[in-house]
């Protein structure tokens, strides 16, 4: 039996819907993003044009113009000098790709959000938080171009803690995304008393998996995934020596190659065990719907398969496939997790 729904549930279901088509463009996104960090092309544009900057070079003579840019900066002079053009247009398409997709992200937010607010399809609650979410979208461009720029004058690559919050940009708003989708195909959602504690190691268990994708991003920007390709031990030893290279000690589990991986591989365990635990946990409980227990054995089968995946990606010095399936692999366990925390809700 077909169920009827008023056109305000109707609405509601075309605008989730929109939106969690956007969260699959943030998908997306992360992962173009991760093979233009892998193929060491994300400087090869030096400039940022928001709006000309759409159109590569169609010219040989234009090709020459940004190929003379690109050789004024430190990445060229010290690593690449005597590269071929052809070699430079490879770079260059997977980060004008890179900017491309995330002015099409931009477009295809912006365009229906109008056209939702215009035919009075989004409430007045609602409106604000859509608006906010196209701002972060625009505070994520910036973002990005804040991180080129550390590259361009004394680096040969991008801060790796720029890196970092450009990354964790995009996942705030594929998770928001997804949440807000959620919160309209189920408007009747709310807490429950009885899963408090349930809720509470959720959160800390998305958390973790959060932190674990920042020292990830650490990694890829120190290309920390280049050294100790061995597993569990690096290199022969649980925690080598050079870990304590850096003064003060602290500094070492952020800046030191070393101390960045060993801080990865084992936060990334310390994660699987809380996201499995809760779980688990989830799957006890009898007075859940029932998709809870399905989403739960989904982020179950996500996280251990990341965990392999980024052994296997370690063991294999980081081949541009296998990397970025491994940051797909943590945007799908982010997104299990925000929905598996919804279904508390229901």
């Amino acid at each position: 039996m077909t169920q009827t729904l008023s056109p305000v549930e109707a609405n509601s279901r075309r605008v989730a819907h929109w939106l969690l088509f956007c969260a699959g463009m943030v998908f997306a996104m992360a992962i173009i993003g991760a093979i233009t960090r892998l193929t060491e092309s994300g400087l090869s544009i030096t400039e940022w044009k928001p709006i000309t900057g759409t159109i590569p070079p169609l010219s040989e003579a234009q090709w020459m113009v940004e190929f003379e840019k690109y050789k004024q900066i430190p990445e060229y002079q010290v690593l690449n000098r005597g590269m071929s053009l052809d070699d430079f247009k490879s770079i260059f398409f997977w980060e004008w790709f890179h900017r491309l997709w995330g002015r099409l992200i931009g477009l295809v937010f912006a365009v229906p959000l109008v056209w939702f607010a215009v035919r009075g399809q989004i409430s007045r609650s609602m409106l604000p938080k859509l608006v906010g979410l196209f701002l972060l979208g625009g505070l994520q461009g910036f973002i990005g171009w804040f991180m080129v720029q550390s590259g361009l004058v004394d680096r040969t690559d991008v801060s790796h803690y720029r890196l970092a919050l450009h990354l964790s940009m995009a996942l705030i708003l594929y998770a928001l995304l997804i949440r807000v989708a959620l919160g309209l195909l189920h408007p009747q959602a709310k807490a429950h008393p009885d899963r408090v504690g349930l809720v509470a190691h959720g959160r800390l268990a998305l958390v973790m998996v959060a932190i674990t994708v920042v020292w990830g991003a650490f990694v890829a920007g120190l290309d920390a995934g280049f050294a100790y390709n061995t597993w569990p031990l690096m290199n022969g030893d649980f925690a080598p020596p050079e870990i304590w290279n850096l003064s003060p000690a602290w500094l070492n589990f952020l800046e030191n190659t070393a101390a960045v991986q060993f801080t990865h591989r084992w936060l990334a365990i310390a994660t699987a065990f809380a996201v499995v635990s809760y779980a688990w946990r989830v799957g006890q409980r009898a007075n859940l719907v029932p998709a809870a227990r399905g989403v739960a054995l989904g982020v179950t089968a996500a996280v251990l398969a990341q965990v392999g995946l980024g052994i296997l990606t370690l063991l294999m010095a980081v081949p541009v496939a296998l990397g970025s399936a491994h940051q797909g692999g943590a945007m799908v366990v982010i997104g299990l997790m925000v929905w598996s925390l919804h279904t508390l809700r229901r």
